[in-house]
């Protein structure tokens, strides 16, 4: 009986002690369900602020340069990077057999069509506009010419291998009846391709290394720069014939006499037939006549507004000032004829406006300025406000300005023998209605000067330094 109460009581201990076993596990599992809703529950709020939090906007339609109250100069338009990407989705691959994969075989979809390959821009350079406005880019990384329609984005191509053959594109140039000009420095020569985009010759008298171009159209002169051999070689737009070399060649990029280059890189032209030239190694521009006669150079060596460092693109706008694009400092300057800045922008970056291996620059002639740079590949577009337009702004603003002033107030007139007004107390009153006119008119005479200086020049004198 002893024995039988024993293991009853052993039994029941061991009940207790699995419920109660049990219920610390149950305790301990609830707790850590608790801890991780709570732990959820934070991550969700978390995400929840992270996602009510504002973020920074940017709005591209706004930049200006200079920037207000000035009368903007410069508007940003918009970028390109390539051709469209095809988001649509794929049918999906037939599994291939067992046979087939041994082989080592692909099928139809893995196939690499290069024709449906949406190429993106590398390493773009130079920069060309056609009657059209399409917009034409030599791209040496992908070794090919991208054709931009920036109004609907469509991208045509001219590619190594198929509609042409390039080693290492560079310049591009377009004349008035939308012939192409193509400097490949690795073939030492410049394409010529009609307005199908059909190769009809190639000019290779006297070149080395062809990078930078412009057409003359007036007097039918192609400019060919030469880095190599520091010069700029002048040909006959129409019989391809080399005509003359500005500059002195085979000293390995050394001169630094006016006239003459270290590693130029660019080329332009303006309405007059002048020529403008980046001379990279010793960081300046140079300017000749028609006939290649020197006439002028500006630049200093140095890392701020005013300054260049490894200039490359160089373009001319409708009123004869002039575009530098800056690798080194990734900036776009403005100067005037005789080298005095009027204003730039960029700087390092990614964003709208700025620049990372600024290399080519060109203005057509609906006073688009176009861009291009190296990392990301990429073009940017903007707008030029013309003197005429900039000039209709600030007649706009001064009539504004006008109507907004207070009307002068009459003034009561006074006898001459009145006597003068006295306060409480017998203190004579101070006189004020000679004063605040006075006041007024110094501080509209003050306004008008400030309007003079900030308003209606390309010039943003903030920006200037002196030399």
């Amino acid at each position: 009986m002893q024995n039988t109460t024993t293991i009853s009581m052993r039994r029941h201990t061991a009940a207790v002690t699995l419920a109660l076993a049990m219920l610390l596990a149950l305790t301990m599992a609830s707790s850590v369900f608790a801890g991780g809703g709570k732990s959820k529950k934070k991550q969700a709020d978390a995400s929840t602020q992270q996602q009510a939090r504002p973020k920074v906007q940017i709005d591209p339609s706004k930049l200006v340069w200079p920037s207000p109250p000035s009368i903007p100069r410069v508007r940003y338009l918009n970028y390109y990077a390539g051709m469209k990407f095809d988001y649509t989705a794929q049918p999906k691959a037939k599994k291939k057999n067992w046979m087939d994969r041994l082989a080592g075989t692909k099928s139809a979809n893995e196939t690499f069509n290069v024709k449906d390959f949406p190429f993106q821009l590398l390493g773009p350079y130079g920069i060309a506009i056609d009657s059209e406005g399409l917009v034409y880019v030599a791209d040496q990384k992908v070794g090919a010419v991208f054709i931009f329609n920036t109004a609907t984005r469509d991208v045509q191509l001219i590619r190594n291998g198929y509609e042409a053959h390039f080693g290492l594109v560079n310049g591009l140039a377009i004349d008035d009846d939308d012939r192409l000009f193509v400097s490949d420095g690795k073939m030492h020569r410049v394409l010529i391709f009609d307005s199908k985009h059909q190769v009809t010759g190639q000019i290779t008298e006297g070149l080395v290394d062809p990078v930078g171009l412009a057409i003359d159209t007036e007097n039918r002169f192609l400019y060919v720069v030469d880095t190599q051999q520091d010069q700029v070689l002048v040909y006959d737009a129409d019989s391809l014939k080399l005509l003359r070399r500005i500059g002195t060649g085979g000293k390995n990029h050394w001169l630094t006499t006016p006239g003459d280059f270290g590693a130029p890189s660019n080329v332009a032209v303006d309405k007059e037939g002048n020529v403008y030239v980046t001379d990279t190694m010793n960081n300046r521009v140079e300017i000749f006549d028609a006939d290649g006669n020197f006439l002028s150079l500006f630049g200093k060596h140095g890392d701020g507004p005013g300054y260049l460092a490894r200039p490359k693109g160089i373009a001319v706008d409708c009123d004869g000032h002039i575009w530098v694009a800056d690798e080194y400092q990734d900036r776009v300057q403005v100067f005037d004829r005789e080298g005095q800045l009027l204003t730039y922008l960029g700087g390092h970056g990614h964003y709208p406006g700025q620049f990372e291996a600024l290399t080519g620059i060109a203005i057509d002639k609906q006073n688009r300025v176009f861009t291009t740079e190296q990392y990301p590949g990429r073009m940017q577009m903007f707008r030029y406000v013309t003197d005429t337009e900039a000039e209709v702004q600030k007649t706009q603003r001064e009539t504004e300005a006008l109507k907004a002033r207070p009307a002068a107030q009459p003034q009561k007139a006074v006898p001459a023998d009145a006597e003068p007004a006295t306060q409480k107390g017998g203190e004579q009153t101070k006189e004020h209605s000679s004063v605040v006119p006075q006041a007024a008119r110094e501080f509209w005479q003050h306004a008008d000067r400030q309007h003079e200086e900030g308003y209606g020049r390309l010039v943003d004198s903030r920006l200037l330094e002196a030399k």
